[in-house]
């Protein structure tokens, strides 16, 4: 079959091929046929392949065309909703006609995305007491009920995506009741699953497929038939998902709502069941003193705080009382359908807690992220290679792409990373002219980048410059939202075009109001530095305020670097300048987005030029006409009309 599908695939891409005829203007591109011929042996047999296909390669069409002219099963996932979301209602049906095929398409998202009809009847209900806003927005959403076909919240625009009502009314694993409701044959998530286990391309996100590995590992259920190919898009993703996934997370917001659910089981349910309303309020009060204490230290690595012997004695008195709970509750198993199962989130809620107050792992980080009012708890492996092995099974092919995988034209961290064996491995540069139509630039007599009063003005002046050369039309990437605030404040005062900067409204809301005016300045940290398609004349110029190197206060980083030193290693040579070369290929790779796109890249950090480790960055790079005089940036831009 090999032969075959990649003859298919090679006719497919010829000048008199499917994508001539349906294309006005279509040239072939000798790279993207590379790829999809390489993607097409490695679906026939079933080897491993990973790519990185610079901007421009076209690689959507380059894996989606060899899957859809196999006769394989195949799941492709995305790194973002996005691409997913592009994938299955433009690219996928756009090429399902030029190709005059039909197969079962199916798009799956995570169960949270998804309308529960038991939860809008529920909150519908209780109607008299609520919000006039939130009030508002559920009458929406349920007139949105009755015409959606699949309960995607996704196509819901009647409301704004940041409405209080919607985590009202969302699927979610913890209020589901599964068979016992009364719209189990109709549950919008239950259909989406189904259908996706009934189709020969599935669209799904890293997230979900990694949540379906692992619930398949312990053999209790699954969300995606075992497929016969998996292609994975935006690959660079995937290791830091998979640390999410491979680690323990535990929320001290479902703690609370789970104790305040037992009060309302005694109240409404167990009225002879006093003690669980008193047991239940006691830990509720520990709660919230367990709270104040690590809010008042604000702190987030856990090792660290062990220390503080207060803080401990406080959170292991907190965990006698809940498992105090517990046992109280095991006596009342089997009276209550809801005490049943809050009892079986509880405990699995305990069990996390111990494991983070133990702190036994020295292979993994224990952070807290501090949220308005409540906290996350999170243990994250520092290494996810042999968990993500055993993922791989041999008898499916493989398949990983990305734009940015590559470090100094090598790909070994990428697979050693996701612990992939044997595989293909292939390095597509962009078709791009960069030597022609990009100018990097890294200004002279910049001062140091940890010289925070001295950059600041100068990176602001910097700024002016190519802003108003450009006429607006430019990204300004920062590492830090305290930089970016300072430089916005700065800005606000002394730039006549649009300023828009991330936090006054959500990302694709700045990025549809950037397009709508034509002349904008974005301001944004590490949300705007992938994922971000502008083309043409507007965005001309991009600007980055240093090298994107982790925090050393990065708790994962931190735990990852005394791993390494304990090896006898270089924990800046093996982590944190790989991950800040991809990091910086990404910003960069916002600026040339079409083959007519022209631009300026400006860094204002002289390391890449002045330390031994810029070269790695500089040799990952495209191929851009490099220039270390602003004058030289600033006329470059002058003549982009």
């Amino acid at each position: 079959m090999s032969v075959k599908l990649t003859q298919q695939v090679a006719t497919t891409f010829s000048a008199d091929g499917a994508l001539a005829k349906a294309i006005k203007g279509f040239s072939r591109r000798e790279v993207q046929q590379q790829m999809a011929e390489a993607v097409s042996e490695s679906i026939s047999s079933r080897d491993n392949l990973v790519v990185e296909a610079g901007t421009g390669v076209g690689k959507t069409f380059a894996y989606l065309i060899p899957a859809l002219l196999s006769s394989k099963q195949i799941i492709v996932s995305t790194g973002s909703k996005n691409l997913q979301e592009q994938l299955f209602y433009k690219d996928l049906p756009a090429l399902l006609l030029m190709l005059g095929l039909t197969p079962k398409v199916a798009l799956l998202k995570g169960r949270n995305n998804y309308l529960c009809q038991h939860l809008m009847e529920t909150e519908l209900s209780g109607a008299s007491s609520m919000d006039t806003q939130i009030l508002d927005d559920l009458l929406r959403i349920n007139q949105w009920a009755g015409r959606t076909i699949d309960g995607d919240l996704g196509g819901l625009t009647s409301v704004s995506e940041n409405s209080a009502a919607l985590p009202l009314i969302n699927s979610a694993k913890e209020t589901c009741i599964g068979q016992r409701c009364d719209h189990y044959d109709v549950c919008f998530t239950r259909k989406a699953r189904n259908r996706a286990m009934d189709a020969r391309i599935i669209v799904v996100n890293h997230h979900l497929f990694l949540a379906d590995r692992i619930i398949k590992e312990t053999g209790f259920a699954e969300l995606l038939p075992d497929s016969d190919v998996v292609i994975f898009d935006e690959a660079h993703l995937l290791p830091d998902i998979a640390v999410n996934y491979f680690g323990q997370q535990c929320s001290t917001r479902q703690i609370a709502e789970l104790l305040e659910r037992f009060a309302d089981i005694y109240r409404t349910e167990l009225r002879d069941a006093k003690q669980i309303e008193l047991l239940s309020a006691r830990c509720l009060t520990l709660l919230n003193e367990w709270h104040q204490a690590l809010f008042a230290t604000g702190d987030t690595d856990w090792r660290r705080m062990l220390s503080n012997k207060a803080l401990s004695v406080l959170s292991w008195s907190l965990l006698k009382e809940l498992n105090a709970l517990q046992a109280l509750l095991q006596g009342h198993v089997g009276r209550s359908d809801n005490l049943d199962d809050a009892l079986e989130k509880l405990d699995a809620n305990t069990a996390k807690l111990q494991l983070f107050f133990l702190c036994e792992n020295n292979q993994a980080a224990y952070s807290i992220d501090y949220g308005h009012r409540y906290l996350m708890l999170r243990i994250a492996p520092i290494d996810v290679a042999k968990e993500c092995k055993k993922l791989f099974d041999e008898n499916i092919a493989w398949i990983f792409t990305s734009a940015t995988l590559q470090i100094n034209q090598d790909l070994s961290l990428f697979t050693k990373q996701l612990g992939i064996g044997k595989c293909k491995e292939l390095l597509l540069q962009s078709p791009f002219d960069y030597a022609n139509n990009a100018l990097f630039c890294v200004p002279r007599h910049l001062a140091s980048v940890s010289n925070h009063n001295a950059i600041l003005p100068q990176f602001v002046d910097v700024c002016i410059r190519a802003i108003e050369a450009a006429k607006g039309r430019t990204f300004i990437l920062f590492t830090s939202h305290r930089m970016l605030k300072l430089v916005a404040i700065e800005l606000q005062r002394r730039v006549s075009y649009p300023l828009l900067v991330q936090g006054q409204a959500n990302k694709q809301s700045l990025l549809k109001k950037y397009r709508q005016l034509g002349n904008a300045v974005l301001l944004g940290t590490g949300a705007f530095w992938e994922g971000v398609d502008v083309r043409g004349k507007l965005l001309s110029c991009v600007i980055i305020d240093k090298l994107p190197f982790v925090s050393p206060e990065d708790n994962l980083y931190r735990a990852r670097s005394e791993s390494i030193s304990r090896e006898g290693k270089d924990p800046f040579t093996e982590i944190s300048l790989p991950q800040a070369v991809i990091s910086l290929n990404q910003g960069v790779g916002r600026l040339i987005r079409d083959e007519k796109d022209r631009g300026v890249l400006i860094l204002c950090d002289n390391r890449i030029v002045n330390r031994p480790y810029g070269q790695a960055f500089l040799n990952s790079l495209p191929p851009m006409a490099r220039t270390r005089e602003l004058d030289n940036a600033v006329q470059f831009l002058q003549q982009i009309k």
